[in-house]
């Protein structure tokens, strides 16, 4: 006979606590930090679960849904009040840029024309054009519309630079005198790509642009505006003053011959510049500052035919610093005044400090480039 197994112990269970309702948590944190609409979903969701399964939360359910019912609430009247102040103030964004004058095609500008593009933006790839008359406010005024002069099918990089050359010469001739020009005017030009080339475009517009004031009236200068003494002496002062622009663009050490060859350039501009004023030095009004200027141009000359025989990079530099040394803005600006012509010194030359022998500037690389 076997001897029965003791008892077991009963199991002692403590008092059962059911589970926090997540939806509960949920519906307060979603309604006090970010979508309201959402914590009503939760709450609502929550007291259905908790009603069905038990679950802890209801409490906490309520006070969720109540937060966001409010909170809700408030936004919609904030956006009621102040939607439609930011709506209006987006708006102008969304609407089409409107823009005086006539929509023309590129194709069909003329030299003289002025024109406004949307914004003002002139460096906008392909602007749409609207001309109005230049006695109006304008952003741009037309110099130019030849076709660039070049063969083969060269690079963007070349289409560019044959641009700015093309350009100035036409600004030069349209606007001859250069010291008239606004402070904010400057030269623009809308060319064609190394693409848009091999598909037959070879069109060239050179322009004045005027979007950075607001500009009305014509910077038309040119031979049929000016007396024919004040076109024969902007033509050669225009002329050194575009040969001196076109320097090499590597350093001295670095393409020593191209800035020989340059410096024969600049001599041979500055020796036209200098026959025309021996033939007015002895003429009423003009005679004196023509002198004064022509004694400058030599000695600018002599410089820049040592330049141009230059074995060294560094006596070139030397000649360079002492050619345009050579010159001072004074003296120019007298003949200018004798000539009736303006006698407002252009920023850009400003821009160069004079030496302390009233020079017009150094020609060191880092100044010139």
């Amino acid at each position: 006979m076997s001897t029965p197994p003791p008892p077991q112990p009963p199991v002692v269970q403590g008092p059962f606590r059911p589970a926090l309702n997540g939806f509960a948590l949920a519906s307060l944190l979603v309604g006090l930090l970010c979508l309201p609409p959402l914590g009503i979903v939760f709450g609502a969701v929550a007291l259905v679960q908790i009603a069905r399964k038990g679950e802890r939360g209801r409490a906490l359910a309520v006070v969720g849904l109540v937060v966001s019912v409010a909170m809700t609430a408030v936004l919609v009247l904030g956006a009621g009040r102040y939607g439609g102040t930011v709506l209006g103030r987006l708006a102008p964004a969304w609407e089409p840029a409107r823009v005086e004058g006539e929509l023309t095609g590129m194709d069909e500008l003329r030299a003289g024309d002025c024109f406004n593009v949307p914004g003002g933006d002139l460096f906008d790839e392909a602007p749409s054009i609207h001309r109005i008359g230049c006695e109006r406010v304008h952003d741009a005024e037309v110099t130019s519309t030849a076709p660039l002069a070049l063969t083969g099918t060269p690079g963007t990089e070349r289409l560019e630079e044959a641009a700015a050359q093309a350009c100035w010469k036409a600004q030069d001739a349209y606007a001859m005198d250069t010291w008239a020009l606004p402070p904010y005017a400057e030269m623009v030009y809308f060319a064609p790509t190394s693409e848009t080339w091999r598909d037959g475009d070879h069109g060239l517009l050179c322009v004045i642009g005027t979007s950075g004031r607001e500009h009305r009236g014509s910077l038309r200068k040119d031979s049929g505006t000016l007396t024919v003494d004040q076109v024969a002496l902007l033509s050669v002062l225009n002329e050194s003053d575009q040969v001196l622009g076109d320097h090499p663009r590597r350093e001295p050490g670095m393409a020593l011959a191209e800035y020989r060859l340059w410096a024969r350039e600049v001599d041979g501009a500055l020796g036209a510049e200098a026959g025309l004023l021996r033939e007015v030095g002895s003429r009423p009004g003009v005679g004196p500052a023509a002198q004064a200027l022509l004694k400058e141009v030599e000695a600018a000359r002599a410089q820049w035919q040592r330049a141009a025989r230059a074995g060294k990079a560094e006596e070139f530099q030397r000649a360079w610093d002492a050619a345009l040394a050579a010159t001072t803005i004074d003296t120019e600006k007298a003949l200018r005044g004798a000539y009736g012509l303006s006698t407002r010194v252009p920023e850009w030359l400003e821009e160069f400090p004079e030496d302390s022998d009233g020079g017009s500037g150094s020609g060191s690389w880092s100044e010139s480039a």
